[in-house]
């Protein structure tokens, strides 16, 4: 199957839950759903731009991770972001990278 076909089917996968108090669900509120994808966007972006690349929402199914340089890769869920952030810049991606948490302290501050 290609990748746009894989896209369009949609899929309820456990990154696209939503916490509500005491369980985390699917959400089933078109508008909350999008809100949270771009909370989840903007934290992966706060991570990501120590390793020089830049995560965004596709039609809210998918997301498009890019390198300065241009590079370009479709996420299918967030499960697979560092295994493609790994493989678009050539070197190893760790969230919790000792000097990254400590510039995002710094930044919080």
């Amino acid at each position: 199957m290609c990748a746009l076909c894989g896209v369009l089917g949609g899929s309820d996968h456990w990154t696209d839950a939503t916490a509500r108090p005491g369980v985390f669900t699917r959400n089933a509120d078109s508008l909350e759903r999008r809100r949270e994808r771009a909370r989840r966007v903007t934290v992966a972006n706060r991570i990501l731009t120590h390793y020089g690349m830049r995560l965004s929402d596709w039609q809210g199914t998918a997301f498009m991770l890019s390198t300065l340089t241009g590079k370009t890769e479709m996420v299918e869920n967030l499960t697979h972001l560092w295994t493609t952030a790994e493989k678009l810049s050539g070197r190893a991606c760790d969230p919790l990278d000792p000097a990254l948490l400590s510039r995002l302290d710094a930044a919080s501050v």
